[in-house]
């Protein structure tokens, strides 16, 4: 059984833990000696967090690799305010010691009641070719298993078991709702593209340990893939308008809506810039929503760092609640201070006088 969650570090903040933790990412990093100290991203079902290994650390280097589960004993500490483990003993965990339903997060969503709130737009349809494409992928039994479990993103929104499909019912709402205020949009064709947008993530990611991507995922990207799907469909359909299908492509590689984001066409017609804009609206306000209960045992208003939308967030329930404290510059993103002396824990000499790196956050639609 797991004995700590990371959703539960305000309770155990400046204690030891030992616990049980996926391992997102790993890296090997130098100190200013040149000695390697180990910089880690640890994962279960309620969230990540950052751990560094700084001593005994060629015994643990060839030990595990990304993706492994892992046994940890190390310092729960704050440091700028983001929580992070300094690892004293790590091993690896074999399979039979894990229950994989501890580390993946997991819509708290009714998957079967998402599945038919879909189901039941697409039945709304009054363009029968539309209606027939997309009810060939939901009568699709691989797709639809993995539609219903694939996560919407890697990290940035929605990066969870079942988030694909609360995504898109979510984004079928919004068009629905704004289509009533713009008569001239066609609904059908808006959330068949709402439908379609992302659904080559259930190929381009992989979520049997932690999100990641696959290699047909890395090579070619989600829009590729999803190019691909609807051909093989629309040969099932063999009277599937031209026109329509070429509407159909395009609302498919416009929808990140920019070129620096991956599309290689821009919003051209309304339907696709609709598609645009909303899609971006509801993984922003999902990034937004996923932080604030991320941080919601903070007292102060303003969250931390927000890398994916570039600023720290205010949460306005708590500022209307109380005083709060002005953020820290939203520039940039803290460098990690290597510097760093924790409480309870000596460290060598070594691994005081690292030579700091500056975080780079790339942009990435999603």
């Amino acid at each position: 059984m797991k004995e700590f969650f990371i959703s539960e570090c305000g309770q155990h903040e400046n204690k030891v833990i030992t616990s049980s933790f996926v391992v997102v990412s790993k890296q090997v990093k130098p100190k200013k000696t040149g000695e390697p100290y180990l910089a880690l991203v640890l994962g279960d079902r309620t969230g990540q967090i950052e751990a560094k290994m700084w001593d005994n650390v060629e015994d643990a280097l060839d030990a595990f690799e990304q993706d492994d589960f892992l046994k940890v004993k190390g310092l729960l500490n704050k440091y700028k305010n983001r929580f992070q483990v300094t690892i004293h003993k790590l091993r690896r965990l074999g399979e039979s010691e894990v229950d994989f339903a501890d580390y993946l997060p997991k819509t708290v969503k009714d998957i079967g009641e998402l599945w038919q709130t879909l189901a039941g737009f697409v039945e709304s349809f009054h363009n029968l070719h539309l209606k027939a494409l997309v009810q060939a992928f939901m009568a699709d039994p691989e797709i639809a298993e993995a539609y219903r479990n694939a996560p919407a993103a890697k990290t940035l929104h929605h990066a969870y078991i079942g988030g694909l499909l609360d995504h898109v019912v979510s984004l079928f709402r919004s068009c629905d709702l704004v289509c009533r205020n713009y008569p001239q949009i066609n609904r059908d064709l808006l959330l068949t593209g709402a439908f379609l947008h992302d659904i080559g993530k259930i190929h381009e990611l992989t979520y049997n340990r932690a999100f990641s991507y696959t290699t047909r995922g890395q090579l070619l990207g989600h829009m590729i893939i999803e190019l691909e799907m609807l051909q093989a469909k629309l040969a099932l359909l063999p009277d599937f308008p031209d026109e329509l299908k070429t509407l159909v492509e395009h609302l498919i590689i416009s929808h990140h809506g920019q070129y620096d984001f991956g599309s290689p066409k821009l919003p051209m017609f309304p339907e696709a810039l609709m598609l645009h804009y909303l899609d971006d609206l509801d993984s922003k306000m999902e990034s937004m929503r996923a932080h604030f209960e991320r941080e919601a045992d903070q007292e102060n208003a303003w969250t931390s760092y927000n890398a994916s939308l570039g600023r720290p967030l205010l949460n306005t329930t708590k500022f209307l609640e109380k005083k709060t404290v002005r953020p820290q510059s939203p520039a940039a993103e803290p460098a990690e201070d290597e510097n760093l002396t924790l409480p309870g824990l000596d460290l060598p000499d070594a691994n005081k006088n690292e030579q700091p790196k500056a975080a780079v956050t790339q942009p990435d639609k999603r």
